[in-house]
C-alpha cells in the first residue's frame, strides 16, 4: 500500500499518485520510489502530527480570549493549554 502523503512530500516532482497505478511526474512518467526515502518522510510527518492534534483540540480564539479576560492568563494556561499539551506532547 502506498503512503501517498509521504510520497508526495518525498518526491516534489510527483504530481499524481494513487494506490493502484503508482506515482507519476507532470509528464506522466512513472517514478521509481525508494521506500527508505518514503519511510523517512513518513517519520518527519508523524513528528509534526502533534501540532495538528493540538490545533483541533484548543477552543476557538474568541473562547480562549474570553477565558483569559474572565480568569487570567495563568488560569488559562493551566486549564486550557497545559492539558492539551499533556494529551499531545511534542515528540522527542
Amino acid at each position: 500500500m502506498y503512503d501517498i502523503r509521504a510520497i508526495m512530500q518525498a518526491y516534489p516532482e510527483c504530481t499524481y499518485c494513487d494506490e493502484i497505478e503508482g506515482a507519476f511526474d507532470k509528464d506522466g512518467n512513472k517514478l521509481t520510489l525508494d521506500q527508505t526515502k518514503v519511510d523517512a518522510e513518513r517519520t518527519a510527518i508523524d513528528k509534526e502530527n502533534y501540532k495538528h492534534q493540538r490545533y483541533h483540540e484548543y477552543p476557538d480564539l474568541g473562547t480562549q480570549l474570553d477565558y483569559i479576560y474572565h480568569n487570567g492568563i495563568d488560569k488559562w494556561k493551566t486549564d486550557i493549554v497545559d492539558p492539551v499539551k499533556k494529551k499531545y506532547p511534542k515528540p522527542e
